[in-house]
């Protein structure tokens, strides 16, 4: 089946045009995460649905994306606080979502969206339009990695590829060929990511760097974008493994895998996974 809709997973803290940040960035209305995804939803005028459900704050954190969207001037922005499951299988929210072209869910606790979504009314309505429509459905931290089947629910980032070092439940089932990670280079994720290809070796790992996301098209054709670098792990090909005999606590091996480390512009097919990179000469943005 083609898919006709849009994944923007987003790695957490992009820029949301509300201060200014010393180090490198896209311009912000131009280039900015945000900017694509309004202009992947249909512009200024598109319907946008904020859905704060992981957050621990979601009033404020749905007043900061309103004020970042209007900056972008996007006006049609409704925030929905879906804070308990029965809140999914509101009438007025299921037609809040018929009507938009996009949804954003926010950052905060990714096993909140599961636990508060996950097989709802609203699940089934969300999935249906990112099949069958020209939908967006942009996430960031939380938001994105919630898309996944097999959902990074947590574990430790200290930890160097030890066995116990992460842990998965389940997601919204968007994109069940990869497995995302978030916050990648800030907060030292690699081993936990490790962790999880070594646990599902078929599926993909892709660890984002704040400030930068994917659009994932026909729910394989991917570009980066954003300030930062999104890390692909590509495990199709590993000589070894030995997750599955090993006790919690006890250090890895895993040999033979393929890390691809890409940045605003590069592309990666998930179907075949090949990397296409930006021409060095290309323009700098």
């Amino acid at each position: 089946m083609t898919v006709k809709g849009i994944l923007i997973p987003i790695g957490g803290n992009e820029d949301k045009g509300l201060v200014a940040k010393p180090s490198y960035k896209m311009d912000f209305i131009s280039d900015g995460i945000l900017s694509h995804v309004v202009k992947e939803s249909g512009g200024t005028k598109a319907n946008i649905l904020v859905l704060p459900a992981a957050s621990s704050i979601p009033e404020e954190v749905g007043d900061n994306y309103i004020q970042a969207f209007k900056t972008l001037g996007c006006n049609n922005v409704k925030v929905l606080h879906i804070k308990k499951r029965k809140h999914a299988d509101k009438p007025e929210f299921l037609e809040a979502l018929k009507q938009a072209d996009c949804v954003m869910f926010s950052g905060g606790d990714q096993r909140k969206i599961s636990a508060k979504i996950y097989g709802s009314e609203f699940h089934k309505l969300l999935t249906e339009k990112y099949q069958h429509e020209a939908f967006v459905i942009a996430g960031t931290s939380a938001g994105a990695m919630a898309m996944a089947k097999e959902m990074i629910s947590g574990g430790s980032s200290k930890e160097a590829f030890i066995k116990g070092a992460v842990q998965m439940s389940q997601g919204l089932e968007l994109i069940p060929e990869l497995i995302i990670d978030t916050h990648f280079i800030q907060r030292g994720r690699f081993g936990r990511q490790s962790e999880a290809v070594a646990k599902f070796p078929k599926l993909l790992g892709i660890g984002l760097a704040e400030d930068t996301g994917l659009i994932i098209k026909n729910g394989k054709d991917i570009k980066v974008i954003g300030s930062g670098m999104a890390i692909v792990f590509d495990p199709q090909h590993i000589g070894h493994n030995n997750e599955k005999v090993l006790r919690e606590g006890t250090p890895m091996t895993m040999t033979n895998l393929i890390v691809h480390i890409l940045a605003n512009g590069d592309r990666f097919d998930i179907e075949t996974r090949e990397v296409k990179v930006l021409p060095i000469e290309a323009p700098f943005v």
